[in-house]
């Protein structure tokens, strides 16, 4: 009987975290985002009692929201051991793979929910309103509770997101509540001031000042006096709309917003990461990438309709220095017509640490221009504490390391000039590296990737919809060339024009060239994001610390 009363402790944060799965990429239900808090509400900011919980139990029902939500959402990163073991699809491949996959799930869902649950822990013990307060108090102070409690709510969740973003292996930023909102056009052109962490403060505010209101209509209801509306809920709805009211202006901007154009071509060779390292596919896939090339930068009657062709990351099967036959091969590339390569490859240079690259030519093989990548991916591109376990164990899969870049600076695109902004693999998911590129010149956003790692799992997807807000927040158009998918084209602000996908079924795991025009803005205005990166989700951290330091002194003073 005793299981049965505390059966809702654990069932409804499960039920919470399941919702928010809804949200992202494989639903895409957005309404599941202002949703999901309410049954995790239930237990946090219990309405019929005015006791807070206990530490453990407010941190542990937060705790398994968040693994509720990210074991499911982060279930493509098993591929990742399927394929180095020689995986090609989702047939069985072994049980050591399998089983070293799903503890690489099991493992990071479970870190990334101890966020989760620290900001239950906080939002329980230091920001719970009284709803006797709330239902009973004039309006002024009842309005007050309820927009406090929601508040700290909102700026601790950020906070917190921030951290994430950091914290542990150079950090983990994907899908942070403001990425459920994705598709939302309107909503989320205000990421060029708070950035996409800051957009999570909307949903978990309005969700938890929608709970206030609720929680005021039912401690009224069978009381003599009868429930009296508040400011609360209607303040939450006029901060939506005032957010809306933004995104709508500045998409009204576009058409008068001067541009200047960049043809581009974008190549997706679709090579199975299995065979990359084989390299028994070597010659085809240099003889592919050569033909998609060749079929828009050759000259037509003295002229070239292309200003820039990328190949994605990794697109070339042996590092740029490794192998003799690369200058004649990009020699006679480039001679085809007036246009600039970008390609993605490793640079081994004889003595020295190998970095991963992006490679801009003009005119010739000798006329390069070198971008290393500067955020390294933990346990892809370099092993943590490579020699203390159990980390140790894993250096017979990663043998060596990788080494980061030291400058962000862009690629000079000749004709026409425009600087490109080089973001290799999961670089375009961090807003606080992108925005040191920005400089006040017309630009554009390139990420080269390989996503191959994961097969063709729900991560491109993933990818993309994390990767789009890098657009809005520095307000410069996106390329996306992948490997496998997904191929696109992102407006400056952060709409998808063209994506590269089979006419007939969609699928995006396919080969091909993906040709288009990039509209690039003159003025190169740098947004406020640009210039002051995340000093909101700063902001809102400090506050937090602030609230928790002043109630903790508090308690200690005598009464």
């Amino acid at each position: 009987m005793r299981f049965l009363n505390r059966l809702p402790r654990f069932l409804l944060p499960l039920i919470s975290g399941g919702i928010l799965t809804l949200a992202f990429p494989g639903a895409n239900f957005e309404l599941a985002a202002w949703l999901w808090l309410f049954p995790l509400l239930f237990l946090l900011w219990p309405i019929k009692s005015n006791e807070r919980a206990k530490t453990s139990s407010l941190f542990l029902s937060g705790w398994l929201a968040g693994a509720a939500f990210w074991i499911p959402n982060l279930a493509w990163l098993r591929h990742s051991s399927r394929v180095i073991a020689g995986a090609r699809d989702d047939a069985w491949i072994g049980w050591e793979s399998e089983l070293l996959g799903a503890a690489a799930v099991v493992g990071l869902a479970l870190y990334c929910a101890l966020y989760f649950g620290a900001w239950a822990w906080i939002v329980g013990r230091f920001a719970k309103p009284d709803f006797e307060r709330l239902s009973k108090s004039r309006w002024q102070e009842s309005t007050w509770v309820s927009l406090r409690s929601a508040f700290i709510a909102g700026a601790a969740w950020v906070g917190l997101e921030w951290v994430r973003s950091f914290l542990l292996f150079s950090g983990f930023g994907w899908n942070g509540l403001g990425v459920a909102l994705h598709q939302n056009d309107v909503l989320i052109q205000i990421t060029d001031v708070v950035g996409v962490m800051g957009l999570s403060f909307l949903p978990v505010f309005v969700a938890c000042t929608a709970w206030n209101a609720i929680g005021r209509m039912i401690c009224s209801y069978g009381h003599a006096e009868r429930c009296r509306s508040r400011l609360d809920f209607t303040f939450a709805l006029i901060v939506v709309l005032a957010v809306a009211g933004y995104g709508m202006q500045k998409l009204a901007g576009k058409r008068t917003e001067e541009t200047m154009t960049v043809r581009t071509v974008l190549v997706q060779p679709n090579v199975a990461q299995v065979d990359a390292w084989s390299g028994e596919l070597g010659p085809q896939v240099y003889q592919r990438l050569s033909t998609f090339t060749r079929l828009y930068a050759e000259a037509r009657d003295g002229t070239t309709h292309t200003d820039l062709v990328i190949w994605p990351e990794s697109a070339l099967p042996v590092h740029l220095h490794g192998l003799p036959d690369h200058k004649p091969y990009f020699d006679e590339l480039l001679a085809l017509g007036d246009y600039s390569l970008l390609t993605g490859t490793e640079l081994h240079e004889e003595g020295r640490q190998g970095h991963v690259s992006a490679v801009l030519f003009r005119d010739n093989y000798e006329n390069r221009q070198e971008y290393n990548k500067i955020h390294l991916v933990a346990f892809g591109e370099y092993l943590p504490y490579r020699n203390i376990p159990p980390f140790s164990f894993l250096k017979g899969v990663l043998p060596g390391d990788f080494a980061p870049g030291t400058k962000a600076e862009p690629l000079l695109l000749e004709k026409p000039q425009v600087q490109l902004i080089p973001l290799i693999c999961f670089e375009d998911t961090v807003g606080r590296l992108a925005r040191r590129f920005v400089r006040p010149a017309p630009q554009m956003l390139v990420n080269i990737t390989n996503d191959g790692w994961f097969l063709e799992s729900t991560e491109t997807e993933v990818h993309l919809a994390n990767a789009k807000f890098r657009a809005i927040e520095l307000h410069r158009p996106m390329v996306r060339a992948a490997n496998t998918g997904i191929s696109c084209f992102i407006n400056a602000y952060g709409q998808i024009t063209s994506r590269l996908s089979d006419p007939e079924t969609g699928n995006t795991f396919i080969e091909g060239c993906l040709p288009g025009e990039v509209q690039v803005p003159k003025a190169g205005k740098l947004t406020f994001y640009a210039q002051w990166g995340d000093v909101f989700s700063i902001a809102m951290l400090l506050i937090t610390g602030v609230v928790i330091a002043m109630s903790l002194l508090k308690k200690r003073q005598p009464v």
